[in-house]
């Protein structure tokens, strides 16, 4: 698929411009306190680790297709949307308390280890999420240091920053909702849909999209265009990432897979399992929801009553539905550039049949 490959080359290009940028904080920061080298060092660490840089592709194909030149200033913008993709997962991991994203511990569980190493005997997981969430919050300003820095014209970077803040705003009611459905043990297919759009499409899609554009001197019907085709993608997505939660492999993951049971996660999947399922099923993920030491043959169980009842199939017929949409959304708009439009077309198919 060519998509990837330019997912592949453009990630090539963004990488050391990144550790570059790293490596200059730090430099900067030793002047300032070494607990604030630490921390970008660990945010760097995080950061780097892994990941396709989706976001950030999308910032320069949004910009692209907008008619926006191929050039350093967008491959720096573009890194603004990865920093805050960190900002929102370092705090999404002390929502979920995972000990491990992209196949290294998450900062929270970083911290912990060091409170415990200086502190023993006090409280280091208060400690290690208190720290974490201080870390996340420098991500989010290096973030917006990116953007403010980066070579347009003053009026194009206000309208960029504004950009950069509302993607944030319009994700934490996504987040929120996530939480909310978690400890009410029950959702219905509306809800779970809305926390995806909040939670997914907007920072994953329609967010990095929209500023490329926006960096481009875009109109507004084109950044409406955008969104049509980001939010169905953004919900397929999301549906693809629940599916690999519990069927996918562990080493391509980088986290657990059982992990969204074990939290108790309210998903498409399990929804309608509960919806379609008889007694015995309903029992079996009710009970199996939110265990903490969820065995692997208690997983397997989980995963016959998804597939039994019909749930994955319904999500995973959803979800291409979702793609069709988008795709369709996207002839719909008159981009500028042959390679930004392919790209689109193709990442798209590509989320319904990704295995990590």
């Amino acid at each position: 698929m060519q998509a990837i490959e330019l997912l592949k080359n453009y990630k090539k290009r963004l990488e050391p411009e990144m550790k570059k940028y790293f490596q200059r904080k730090m430099k900067q920061a030793e002047k300032v306190d070494p607990l604030a080298k630490e921390a970008i060092r660990l945010i760097a660490d995080f950061t780097l680790a892994s990941g396709k840089r989706i976001r950030p592709a999308l910032v320069y194909y949004g910009y692209l297709g907008a008619g926006g030149k191929d050039g350093k200033e967008i491959l720096e913008a573009s890194m603004g949307i990865e920093l805050i993709h960190s900002f929102l997962l370092i705090h999404d991991d002390i929502i979920d308390r995972d000990a491990t994203r992209h196949g290294i511990s998450t900062l929270h569980e970083t911290y912990k280890k060091i409170g415990c190493r200086i502190a023993p005997g006090k409280n280091a997981e208060h400690f290690g999420n208190s720290m974490a969430m201080i870390a996340g919050d420098m991500a989010a300003a290096m973030a917006n240091e990116i953007i403010f820095n980066a070579k347009f014209s003053p009026e194009i970077l206000i309208c960029a920053l504004d950009k950069l803040q509302d993607i944030v705003y319009v994700t934490i009611p996504g987040e929120m909702l996530d939480v909310i459905l978690e400890i009410k043990g029950r959702a219905s297919e509306k809800e779970i849909l809305r926390m995806y759009e909040g939670k997914t499409s907007r920072y994953t899609f329609e967010g990095p999209l929209h500023l490329g554009a926006i960096l481009a001197g875009a109109d507004k019907k084109m950044l409406e265009g955008f969104s049509r085709y980001s939010l169905p993608l953004g919900k397929a997505f999301q549906i693809r990432d629940d599916i690999l939660g519990v069927f996918g492999d562990e080493k391509k993951l980088g986290k657990p897979v059982g992990s969204d049971i074990i939290e108790g996660k309210q998903t498409l999947l399990v929804i309608k399992s509960l919806e379609k399922g008889n007694k015995e099923q309903k029992k079996i993920i009710k009970d199996l929801l939110g265990k903490k030491n969820l065995t692997k043959r208690e997983l397997e169980n989980f995963r016959n009553v998804i597939r039994e009842t019909g749930s994955l199939e319904y999500s995973e017929k959803m979800a291409e539905k979702l793609v069709v949409d988008s795709i369709k959304a996207l002839e719909d708009i008159n981009l500028k550039n042959k390679e930004a439009h392919g790209f689109l077309e193709e990442i798209a198919r590509y989320m319904v049949s990704r295995s990590v």
